[in-house]
């Protein structure tokens, strides 16, 4: 995106605000569906939680992409945007026997992770398909923050338990369609990745009667220059010709699934904020910008790393910066950052904007959720408005004590 450009967008809709390149969406479905074109049956289902804005999953169900949910609301957000409930899979973690049952009766793809939610689903709803989440005991991600698939995990049943499973199904007659895994985010070795899948195909084979295989996703893209990430092709073809193989012993054409997030939205986004002051204390000069954790929280939380560039001054004098918030609290998105000079009013941009940034905003010190935009073949367009001290009030039911 042309730095002139999201200039100009701050200009029009204000700041703080996120951007989303629609095209480079496009360009990353693509990308991994090609990687897999030798698999006869493929299904990409959308980690809705990376980005959950209607819009954005209207350009999926486009794609012909399925949808991958956590949590009801995320179910019903699927269904206003289109997509048939055959093409939603419901994957949640720690939620109640009536929350899936809902989502069970809305005829979608139950995916259960805990073997007592499993039994008490089988009794009563022995002719419902299931999925079920196995955690293979690998972890395939760089950062323990963002790593599901290790024994301490709390995501998955155990790949030992696993004989419990087939005494769940023989005890309640339950069907089981699919087996799922998800290591976790940013994986950086192949190799493991593919252990990880040898472990899900071998109790696969435990399974007569599946219609798919769900190996999750997790595919690291790059934060830097220079930076590492999944080599999505060589993935495909390692991955591709194994499944194939593993579908023919099987004695059945599964469909292969992956449930990417970051992957597909990331890099399509751009978060853009205004700098109020620049601060020189004795050691350290702040740039404190029109945001906080309450807008973009994965740097504080995850430790994650977002390429800051000031598009305002691109050509200025390289200094070294802390980016600040505005939050009451420690809201720091970038420590000691070589960044060039920065002015009062000059624009950041903050890259890599796409995924888990949105989705994970507050009202916190009571302050607006920011616009979202997104950018298709030369035009913008609104897709969410700023909000207003309306938003704040209209859910709170307002009393006055006599005291």
């Amino acid at each position: 995106m042309d730095n002139q450009l999201l200039i100009s967008l701050t200009e029009k809709y204000g700041s703080p605000l996120y951007v989303y390149d629609a095209e480079k969406i496009v360009s990353q479905y693509n990308r991994i569906t090609e990687a897999f074109s030798s698999v006869k049956s493929l299904k990409l289902n959308y980690a809705v939680k990376a980005n959950s804005t209607i819009s954005l999953l209207k350009l999926f169900n486009k794609l012909k992409s399925g949808i991958d949910t956590v949590s009801i609301q995320e179910v019903k957000l699927g269904l206003e945007a289109g997509f048939s409930p055959e093409n939603i899979i419901f994957t949640p973690n720690g939620v109640s026997l009536q929350e899936i049952e809902l989502a069970a009766n809305l005829g979608v793809q139950i995916n259960i992770d805990n073997l007592s939610i499993l039994e008490q689903f089988g009794y009563h709803y022995p002719n419902t398909p299931v999925c079920v989440r196995i955690n293979p005991h690998i972890m395939a991600g760089g950062n323990s923050k963002i790593s599901v698939g290790h024994i301490d995990s709390k995501f998955g049943i155990s790949i030992h338990q696993v004989p419990h499973i087939k005494r769940v199904v023989e005890n309640t007659g339950m069907r089981i369609n699919g087996i799922h895994m998800h290591t976790g985010s940013d994986i950086l070795d192949i190799d493991v990745f593919m252990a990880a899948t040898e472990i899900l195909f071998n109790a696969a084979k435990e399974f007569k009667h599946l219609d798919f295989i769900d190996l999750g996703s997790g595919f690291k893209v790059p934060y830097k220059e220079g930076d590492i990430s999944t080599n999505i092709e060589e993935l495909g073809e390692k991955l591709s010709k194994r499944f194939n193989l593993f579908c023919k012993n099987y004695g059945g054409n599964l469909t292969l699934m992956f449930e990417p997030g970051k992957f597909l939205v990331s890099e399509a986004g751009k978060f853009l904020a205004h700098v109020n002051v620049v601060k020189q204390t004795t050691s350290t000069v702040f740039a404190s910008i029109d945001s906080g954790f309450n807008h973009l929280i994965r740097p504080m939380m995850y430790d994650s790393y977002h390429h800051i560039q000031n598009i305002s001054n691109p050509k200025g004098r390289e200094r070294y910066y802390s980016i600040v918030g505005y939050i009451c609290e420690s809201d720091t998105f970038g420590s000691n950052r070589r960044i060039t000079e920065i002015r009062e009013g000059d624009v950041l941009c903050f890259n890599n904007a796409g995924a888990y940034c949105f989705s994970m905003a507050s009202n916190y010190n009571s302050r607006y959720k920011p616009a979202e935009v997104l950018l298709y073949n030369g035009s913008d367009y609104l897709i969410r408005k700023r909000e207003t001290i309306d938003d704040l009030l209209k859910n709170q039911v307002i009393i006055d004590l006599d005291l």
